[in-house]
C-alpha cells in the first residue's frame, strides 16, 4: 500500500463523536497513525449512535464505524495514576495530540499545555471546542445544531416561510473537524522548520462563520444582510431547483451564454430577448416570474434527459438525488471513494461475517486515495499493545 504523506506521524486521538474523530480520520487516511484513547468500559460515545440498535449494543455504532476505521483503541483513565502514566509515556512520543473535550478539562487532569510542552517540546496539541479555549462563550455547551443556530447558519437555511431551518447533516462538527485537520497538517510543516510543536485553539463557531463567503462579507463589506433563499441562489438567476417531468433539478446558469444557451435547449429562446431577462439584474429581480416559464418548459421531459442535454450544452445542471441514489453513482465507484473494510466482530457477538463500507477523502495524491490499515476497533482492542506501542515509538523517535 502506498504511504501517505502523513506516514510517521504518531497521533494520540482523545475525542469523541464527530468533530474530533473526523478531524483523526482524515489525518490517518493522510498516512497518521492514530491511537485513540478511550474512557475504560465506554469509550466514544459514537460507539452508541446510529441507525442499527444492534450495532449501537455492541458499541460499534453506525456513527463510530463511519470516522474511525484504521485506529486503534486503547483504554486508559486519566483521572488514575496508572492511566496517567501511560498517557504520559506516549505523549513524550507523539507528534500530535487531538481532543475536543470542554476548554480546561484535559488541564484539570494535568495535562495543560505547559505540562504537555514540558513532556514532548515538538507535541502538536489541538484543541476543538464549540466556541474556542477563550472568551465569554469559552465554558459554554455546545452541539453542532447549536453552532449553527449561532452563526447564523440557520437563519438563511429554508424560505422565508420556513426558516430558520437545520441543515441537514452535522454541518459545523464537520467543519471544525476538517479546520482542525488543516491546522494540524500546516502545524506539521511548520514543524520542519523551527523543531517546535504549537497549540492550535479551533472554534467552531468561528470555523463555520468563515465558511459562510458570501452571506458573510455581503454584510461586512456591503451591509447587505442574508436573506433565507431555499433552494435559490441569491447571486445569480436562473440559479436553483427547477421542476421536471419526473422530479426536481438544479440548474446554475450564472453566466450569460449559460442563460443563452439553457433557453435555446429547453426551447424558449425568446426568453433571452424579454426585457424581464435580458441583463443578469433583471433577471434576479424578476426570478419568479423567469422560473415559472423554464419549468413549464421543463416540463416536456425528465429530469436525466434534462441534466445531459444542458450539461452537453456548458450549462451546469444535475438530478437532486437521495442519499441512497448518491452513493450508487457510477462516478464514485470509478474513483473507489467507498472502501469495504472487514467488520471489527466481538468474538461473542454472533453477527454474521460482513464487511463494513466507509468513505475515503475527497483527495487523491498523485492518484492514490487514502485507505485505513483496519477496520475500526473494538474498544480496548489494543490495550495489551501499550508497552509494545511506547517502545516502538520511543525507538522511532532515537532514529530520527
Amino acid at each position: 500500500m502506498r504511504q501517505g504523506p502523513l506516514s510517521g506521524v504518531r497521533l494520540l486521538d482523545l475525542t469523541n463523536v464527530l468533530a474530533g474523530p473526523y478531524c483523526t480520520y482524515q489525518l490517518m487516511l493522510l498516512g497518521a497513525e492514530v491511537v485513540k484513547i478511550e474512557v475504560p468500559g465506554q469509550g466514544d460515545l459514537a460507539r452508541r449512535l446510529g441507525a442499527d440498535p444492534d450495532l449501537n449494543d455492541l458499541g460499534l455504532g453506525a456513527s463510530f464505524l463511519a470516522q474511525n476505521a484504521g485506529k486503534k483503541s486503547i483504554e486508559l483513565n486519566l483521572k488514575e495514576e496508572s492511566g496517567r502514566d501511560s498517557f504520559t509515556e506516549l505523549v513524550r512520543h507523539a507528534d500530535v495530540l487531538v481532543e475536543n473535550f470542554r476548554p480546561g478539562v484535559l488541564a484539570r487532569l494535568g495535562f495543560d499545555w505547559d505540562r504537555l510542552r514540558e513532556l514532548n517540546p515538538r507535541l502538536v496539541y489541538c484543541a476543538i471546542s464549540g466556541f474556542g479555549q477563550t472568551g465569554p462563550l469559552s465554558q459554554a455547551p455546545a452541539y453542532d445544531q447549536i453552532i449553527q443556530g449561532m452563526s447564523g447558519m440557520m437563519s438563511i437555511t429554508g424560505t422565508a416561510d420556513t426558516a430558520p431551518q437545520r441543515v441537514g447533516f452535522p454541518v459545523c462538527d464537520t467543519i471544525g473537524g476538517l479546520t482542525a485537520a488543516l491546522a494540524v497538517a500546516a502545524a506539521i510543516a511548520g514543524r520542519e522548520r523551527t523543531g517546535e510543536g504549537c497549540f492550535i485553539d479551533v472554534s467552531m463557531l468561528e470555523a463555520s462563520l468563515s465558511t459562510m463567503g458570501w452571506p458573510l462579507s455581503n454584510y461586512l463589506v456591503a451591509g447587505v444582510a442574508p436573506l433565507p433563499m431555499g433552494d435559490q441562489n441569491a447571486t445569480a438567476a436562473p440559479s436553483g431547483t427547477f421542476e421536471t417531468a419526473d422530479g426536481p433539478l438544479n440548474i446554475a446558469a450564472n453566466q450569460q451564454r449559460q442563460f443563452e444557451s439553457l433557453c435555446h435547449v429547453v426551447g424558449r429562446p425568446d426568453l433571452i430577448t424579454d426585457p424581464r431577462f435580458e441583463r443578469a439584474l433583471g433577471r434576479k429581480n424578476n426570478r419568479d416570474e423567469l422560473n415559472r416559464e423554464l419549468n413549464k418548459a421543463l416540463s416536456a421531459h425528465g429530469a436525466l434527459h434534462w441534466e445531459q442535454a444542458l450539461t452537453a450544452a456548458g450549462v451546469p445542471a444535475a438530478r437532486i438525488l437521495t442519499v441512497a441514489e448518491a452513493v450508487e453513482l457510477p462516478h464514485l465507484t470509478d474513483r473507489e471513494f467507498f472502501l469495504d473494510l472487514p467488520f471489527p466482530e466481538p468474538a461473542e457477538s454472533g453477527v454474521a461475517a460482513r464487511l463494513v463500507r466507509v468513505s475515503g477523502s475527497g483527495i487523491l495524491i498523485d492518484g492514490h486515495r487514502g485507505h485505513p490499515a483496519g477496520p475500526p476497533p473494538l474498544l480496548g482492542e489494543h490495550n495489551e499493545q501499550v508497552s509494545d506501542l511506547i517502545s516502538a515509538w520511543t525507538a522511532e523517535q532515537e532514529n530520527r
